[in-house]
């Protein structure tokens, strides 16, 4: 008994459709056909549309079926290929689900790069959409140093900085900078690299300079950049006199307060 094009589909779990498109691509022979003109299968038609089915149920493309059907050594390097694709997805599926978890089960942010935690979900806006433009920029290594500095506890000199409002007058931004400059040198006393944001970074030092200071500009205040600006005078002073501390001038002696907040270097002791 021979059977019609829309029982042959049935039967292999198929559409009318998809029968026809293998028939376009050739990889199902056409069969003879009754007087009628009607298309009359057989079990070998069965056979191997079942065999298609099967490889592409494994994922195997449909131009690659030929090969595949083959089974020469070119079948099992695609099937190799295959095989690592899936693995590849299935870790990147794992890593969702991992993050999801930790957005419903830990309470993590989704405005918060990958692994932050529940620890910066209580930040503010602005300091959560700097921590994304750095992810953009830095090295895992720096993302995670700074991702640790968020989950200590936060301590008073960080939460004034936070709360620093923008009028802050000069000797509360020098005092805010001073008390900063002591964390940030116990950092770089464990973490050498990130005194150089060249070495922090995972691109081009010109364009990760550019994100970081539109960053620093953007969503911190004018007091919290002075601070910055303090901060990185007195890092540099320090560096130059041998750890010694000195006035915070620039070369025509007047106090550094103005333009960009120096980016130069990976600076988490404003956050934790």
């Amino acid at each position: 008994m021979a059977w019609s094009t829309r029982q042959l589909a049935e039967l292999a779990g198929t559409t009318l459709k998809t029968v026809r498109h293998y028939h376009r691509l050739g990889l199902l022979e056409e069969p003879e056909r009754a007087p009628s003109g009607y298309k009359r299968y057989d079990v070998r038609h069965l056979v191997r549309l079942m065999g298609i089915r099967r490889l592409t149920d494994l994922g195997v493309p449909l131009c690659d079926i030929p090969t595949v059907a083959a089974a020469d050594e070119r079948s099992k390097e695609i099937l190799r290929a295959l095989d690592a694709e899936l693995a590849a997805n299935i870790e990147r599926q794992q890593h969702m689900r991992r993050e999801l978890a930790a957005v419903l089960e830990d309470g993590a942010s989704l405005d918060l790069p990958a692994d932050f935690g529940a620890a910066a979900a209580s930040l503010p806006r602005a300091q959560q959409d700097l921590l994304v433009a750095y992810s953009s920029v830095l090295t895992p290594t720096a993302m995670s140093l700074i991702r640790d500095q968020y989950a200590r506890p936060r301590d008073d000199v960080a939460e004034e900085f936070e709360r620093l409002p923008a009028d802050a007058p000069e000797d509360v931004r020098r005092g805010l900078a001073a008390h900063l400059a002591v964390e940030v040198r116990a950092q770089e006393a464990d973490h050498s690299f990130i005194t150089d944001l060249d070495a922090a970074s995972r691109r081009n030092g010109t364009l990760t300079r550019s994100v970081v200071t539109q960053a620093l500009t953007t969503f911190y205040n004018e007091a919290q950049l002075g601070v910055l600006r303090h901060l990185h005078v007195l890092l540099e002073q320090e560096e130059a006199d041998g750890g010694e501390d000195g006035d915070e001038q620039d070369g025509t002696g007047e106090q550094d307060h103005r333009g960009d907040p120096h980016p130069h270097r990976v600076t988490p002791g404003t956050t934790g």
